[in-house]
């Protein structure tokens, strides 16, 4: 299960301190022009070491294509590219070499497999999406063409939570923090408030909205194919995600049908919608309007304080973990759900239409 989507798909490889992330992309169309420049900016967006509230690790992330483009347009041919992995420092991790990190895949991961890599979780570890933004920029760049843009930003860090519709805010100030909140202050209350949980050696969790506007009608499929049920999948496969929802979601169920509905109405010969509330999707296909969704990440399970668990025999220990963790995942997590997002739409797009843009 190492292989993304249907007709546009990706096949990752690599662990955190293995020698390198990388992939292979089947299916992307051929013709489109590959911004190099464009898909470094995006792996900068998501590198480690990018501000005091992100790990420290230092990796320049700069990505090496080996195939399937030429003269800087794609080929149609399988894309194949790799990021080295230069600042590894593995020596972190030996005290917890036989001992389980609680809420951590430590576990599970020897469970299934009978094979313990404490090295910052081998192919479980986060860094493994690194090939995931790759092929999201790669889906991005296609989907310019169609004139779908996507923008994820950080909704909630801990008690700090936006308070209005993503359409209060002004999404260009995204970048502008380190947190990549479009509320300025209170990016601020976030920013200060992780830097807390950091130097106490604790973590904390929190929301990634995210917005796709100018998605065509009719992606998606009624039954086992719906849009959000393969949106909920892609968002639901990144580390540290816990929940997802689109449209208003969970937040609105005390309302009624009357209060829900999207009313229809003629725009110049067209259908239009007075609202949005059901997020851009109705029965599992696009309807044309923004499609807007949450996804909820717990917080990091690498803590820098003591807590007991268990060691490999089974034995009760105690267990104070080292190295280079985020203490908060989501400003990282940001262009990481922009990626699935874009490597989502552009899979059901070629699987509703052709593989030619």
């Amino acid at each position: 299960m190492n292989t993304f989507g249907n007709i546009f798909r990706l096949t990752s490889f690599g662990e955190s301190h293995g020698k390198a992330i990388g992939g292979v992309i089947d299916g992307f169309p051929a013709g489109i022009a590959v911004d190099t420049g464009f898909i470094q900016q995006e792996l900068s967006r998501r590198r480690p070491g990018q501000s005091a509230i992100t790990t420290s690790r230092k990796e320049a992330d700069e990505v090496e294509f080996l195939s399937g483009i030429y003269e800087g347009v794609s080929t149609g041919c399988p894309i194949g590219f790799v990021v080295w992995n230069t600042n590894q420092h593995s020596n972190d991790y030996d005290n917890m070499k036989d001992v389980f990190r609680p809420s951590h895949a430590d576990y599970t991961y020897t469970m299934k497999y009978g094979i313990r890599d404490h090295r910052g979780g081998g192919r479980s570890s986060a860094r493994e999406t690194v090939a995931r933004v790759v092929g999201g920029a790669l889906a991005k760049l296609a989907l310019n063409q169609l004139g779908v843009r996507i923008t994820a930003f950080t909704s909630q860090v801990g008690p700090y939570k936006l308070d209005k519709d993503y359409t209060a805010y002004d999404l260009s100030q995204i970048e502008k923090n380190p947190v990549r909140c479009p509320d300025p202050e209170l990016a601020k209350q976030m920013e200060d408030y992780t830097f807390r949980i950091k130097g106490e050696g604790d973590t904390i969790g929190g929301t990634v909205s995210c917005v796709v506007q100018g998605c065509p009608v009719g992606l998606g499929q009624p039954a086992f194919g719906k849009l959000h049920a393969a949106l909920g999948n892609a968002m639901l496969s990144i580390n540290a995600a816990k929940g997802f929802e689109y449209g208003q979601g969970f937040g609105r169920m005390e309302t009624k049908g009357s209060e829900q509905n999207d009313i229809l109405y003629n725009d110049n010969g067209h259908a239009g919608f007075r609202t949005n509330r059901s997020g851009g999707i109705q029965g599992g296909i696009s309807n044309g309007q923004d499609i807007y969704f949450r996804v909820a990440f717990k917080p990091v399970a690498t803590i820098l304080t003591e807590q007991p668990t268990i060691d490999i025999h089974g034995n009760e220990t105690v267990l104070k973990a080292r190295g280079r963790h985020d203490p908060c995942v989501l400003p990282r997590a940001v262009p990481i759900v922009e990626a699935m997002a874009a490597m989502t739409l552009l899979d059901y797009y070629l699987l509703d239409k052709t593989t030619h843009l």
